[in-house]
């Protein structure tokens, strides 16, 4: 099997700026929603797509603010594209799509960590990332790992990385640390360039592993003045250099709780009918090509049958049934226990519209 890891923050962006702009009729800019809906309805139709979750930036800044003040915010962002992120997760979450909504991590971290944790399963043939981030090429291995610009139609292997930045993969923090990344808002290592850093991280990968003395430097391709030159510039910033490598490196350790069979798309919710209504949009649900098979008026109390104790106590539900008088009593244990969201996963806290 193969699975799909979108960047839901890449998405929604690239269909704010390239979506026909959309008023919902309670006169919310609905365009970018909608047109990440109809690219992962897009996604969703090739055969080989069968396992797909999507990473959101729920807010864009993370636990990388603290360690540099200079790192990215949401200021600057178009307050019509940041209202969208949270529709945005209900409508792939309707589509019955798994959603990483990341708050203290970013989309990135999320997207790692799965890789780092479905890449051990031998059933996996192929990883695809569906973003041209490259801060998510350090993830790429082989063709077995790869980054997918669906935009371009453009495959990026291990050997599209190495063509393009001149370094491995696991190089890729080391080079960003260099040459600085302006959309993360951090400057790099005066005087390092791409060039000279791929010619340097080439032969050295790290940066811990450059000597601050360039007379010690094995290259043959740098001239003795241009070496001293960069050695003194990394010499002197080399604890800013290792921070914002820091910041370019994605964690692998988010606490996401699905299993590799979690992400098996089964359809699209029947609640997605309602939400395309609000948005303004029929045309979508005529689309959908599969429908779960759940009880319109079952939504979400059908996670009563996932055997959570705490909704089945407070709702006084049998397992797997949904009486007349049930519905009342369950939509009041939501509301009162929303906070804690019944220590479901992710996803299920989506399902029970509990973020």
């Amino acid at each position: 099997m193969k699975i799909h890891l979108v960047d839901g923050t890449y998405e929604l962006f690239r269909n704010h700026f390239g979506a026909p702009p959309k008023t919902a009729p309670d006169g919310r800019e609905v365009g970018a929603t909608l047109g990440l809906l109809r690219s992962l309805l897009m996604l969703l139709g090739s055969p080989d797509v069968t396992h797909v979750a999507v990473a959101f930036d729920h807010v864009i800044e993370s636990f990388r603010n603290d360690l540099y003040a200079g790192y990215k915010t949401g200021e600057g962002v178009d307050r019509i594209l940041l209202a969208q992120f949270p529709l945005a997760e209900k409508a792939v979450s309707a589509l019955g799509v798994v959603v990483w909504p990341m708050i203290e991590f970013e989309a990135d971290d999320a997207l790692a960590t799965a890789v780092a944790r479905f890449r051990k399963s031998k059933s996996v043939e192929q990883i695809l990332i569906c973003s041209p981030d490259k801060d998510l090429a350090q993830l790429v291995d082989g063709d077995r790992i790869v980054c997918w610009d669906r935009r371009r139609e453009l495959i990026i292997d291990e050997a599209a990385v190495v063509e393009k930045f001149g370094v491995r993969p696991s190089s890729i923090p080391d080079w960003l640390a260099l040459v600085g990344d302006s959309a993360d808002g951090y400057p790099g290592i005066p005087g390092w360039g791409a060039k000279s850093a791929a010619t340097v991280l080439a032969h050295y990968e790290h940066i811990e592993a450059i000597p601050d003395d360039a007379g010690k430097w094995k290259l043959k391709t740098i001239s003795p003045g241009r070496a001293a030159s960069l050695a003194e510039s990394l010499a002197q910033r080399r604890k800013e250099a290792l921070l914002f490598k820091e910041l370019a490196t994605v964690r692998t350790d988010v606490p996401i709780q699905e299993r590799l069979n979690d992400l098996k798309w089964q359809g699209a919710y029947p609640r997605l009918k309602k939400f395309c209504h609000d948005l303004g949009d029929e045309r979508i649900p005529e689309r959908i090509p599969r429908w779960r098979e759940i009880k319109e008026n079952s939504y979400p109390y059908h996670l009563i049958k996932l055997g959570v104790p705490k909704i089945q106590e407070i709702c006084r539900c049998e397992e797997g049934a949904f009486p007349d008088d049930c519905e009342a009593s369950c939509k009041e244990a939501i509301s009162s226990l929303k906070g804690d969201c019944f220590g479901l996963t992710p996803s299920q806290r989506h399902e029970m519209s509990c973020v």
